[in-house]
């Protein structure tokens, strides 16, 4: 870590790297082995108004540049994440706790966000209205927001804050970035690519920080931020958009998630198990769409059971360093305090532990397999954010979409069928922003990203992605001359 080019321990603001102004500092360690790696600046709310003063002192200069010109410093950023990916990856494993071999594919996947969005600068067209006179021509143009601050999660340290100023950056919008305190070194290590692909002053900036409440208030009440895009639990998305309410700020909100994953009796059930032991367990199930509740119909569910508990026994658990380990750490003591709750709810309640369902040394918990889970249980309701894995039994497909449903969250749902009929009225019935049919892995950066109900909303990725970081304008010429 020491030799690491990347390693960033100061904030970095309107091109300079950063103190905080009270000189205060914060440590980050790892989950794996409790090591403190590094020490960063705790940045107060007077240290973030001067920034957010740069940014928005940056955004005539920036906006103006051409889509073309903002594309090429974007590709540059994209060129020097892929040269850079085993030290991002290492970083990534080493302050988060994920498995090496989930990093090195994270930095792809947030490496995608900005070759996308790079592109679509390129393509933010508007519109020619045909008009209902013949001396007017009406017409749409889009432009750029203005100032956009990002509020990122730990779980996904870079791939989250490149799917969120991608499209900003290329809209034409400078950014503001509080990444978690968690998980700092990351989202500082993309900043000095951004730094050397050449962004001008003021325009990418990161702040780091313990005060998540200040800051946040701060990026909702500033009138110069115009745009807010926070990823994290619903009841914190409600204080935000609550907060925002005094400057009518435009929001995208990704929140949280209560993931259904259905079996039918016609899926091909080795599939399914593989389905599932990706969806569930990437990042050691500390992810917004992993699942989060199996249904299995009454022909298959012994042997789903069966065959899902052996796969999860393979699974090897250590420090994410290790190619071959799968699961690494949780990220914190309250992390594992709230896995063990559920599992001992779950069990109060009638639930067969099937495999697992034991707490290790450090922020380990053994991947755990709950048989003839019920509805009445809590983790039936609320997202375990760990390894754990309810089984729930239903008879009908009427009771499936009836169960998956039944929760306010609408963020992910997946489900495996052979029948094409079911398929379609499955994925049409189910009440989620996104539905994976005989896949559990669905994220990419050319499909649109988001929730509906409590899940949030806003769409990132995709091309409906640049609408949510810019203004549609409408033109209207009079007096149009026909001679």
């Amino acid at each position: 870590m020491e030799q690491s080019i990347l390693i960033k321990t100061e904030a970095y603001v309107n091109g300079q790297w950063v103190s905080a102004s009270g000189g205060k500092t914060f440590e980050v360690t790892n989950p794996a082995t409790g090591e403190v790696v590094a020490t960063v600046p705790d940045m107060s709310v007077e240290d973030v108004r001067r920034a957010v003063d740069a940014a928005e002192a940056a955004w005539p200069a920036y906006r103006d540049l051409t889509a073309k010109e903002r594309s090429a410093i974007m590709r540059r950023w994209f060129d020097l994440m892929i040269e850079h990916k085993e030290e991002l990856a290492r970083i990534m494993t080493i302050e988060s706790g994920k498995v090496i071999t989930e990093s090195l594919g994270e930095v792809n996947y947030g490496a995608s966000f900005v070759e996308w969005f790079a592109e679509e600068a390129k393509r933010t067209y508007g519109d020619v209205i045909p008009p209902p006179t013949k001396d007017r021509r009406l017409v749409v143009i889009k432009q750029s927001i203005g100032v956009v601050a990002a509020i990122t999660p730990w779980n996904f340290p870079l791939a989250m804050i490149t799917r969120k100023v991608g499209p900003a950056l290329a809209a034409g919008s400078p950014v503001l970035i509080k990444p978690p305190s968690e998980t700092p070194l990351t989202g500082l290590a993309i900043a000095a690519l951004a730094e050397q692909a050449g962004f001008p002053p003021g325009v990418y900036n990161t702040i780091t920080t313990t005060d998540s409440k200040g800051v946040g208030k701060e990026f909702c009440e500033n009138p110069k931020i115009r745009k807010l895009s926070f990823t994290g639990s619903t009841p914190v998305g409600k204080v935000l958009m609550s907060q925002c309410s005094s400057t009518l700020k435009k929001l995208s909100l990704e929140l949280g998630g209560n993931a259904p994953f259905i079996v039918f009796d016609d899926a091909d059930v080795d599939a399914a198990v593989q389905g599932a032991i990706v969806s569930k367990f990437r990042h050691n199930g500390q992810t917004c769409v992993c699942v989060n509740r199996i249904l299995v119909q009454d022909q298959v569910y012994d042997e789903f059971v069966e065959k899902f508990s052996k796969a999860v026994s393979e699974l090897k658990i250590g420090n994410g360093l290790d190619k071959s380990v799968q699961l690494g750490p949780l990220i914190s003591e309250k992390a594992i305090t709230k896995v063990t709750e559920h599992v001992e709810d779950a069990i109060s309640k009638g639930a067969k532990v099937a495999y697992g369902g034991e707490r290790m040394e450090g922020l380990f918990y053994q991947p755990t397999v709950l048989a003839n889970a019920t509805e009445d249980m809590i983790i039936a309701r609320e997202e375990v954010f760990g390894p754990v894995a309810p089984i729930f039994r239903f008879s009908s497909e009427e009771e499936a979409i009836q169960m998956a449903n039944d929760t306010e969250y609408g963020l992910a749902s997946y489900f495996y069928s052979k029948d094409i009929n079911r398929c379609w009225r499955v994925a049409e019935a189910l009440e989620y922003g996104m539905v994976g049919i005989n896949e559990g892995l669905i994220s990419t950066e050319v499909a649109p990203f988001g929730g509906i109900k409590e899940s949030g909303f806003g769409r990132e990725g995709s091309k409906y992605g640049m609408d949510y970081f810019m203004e549609i304008k409408y033109l209207c010429f009079g007096g149009v001359d026909k001679q």
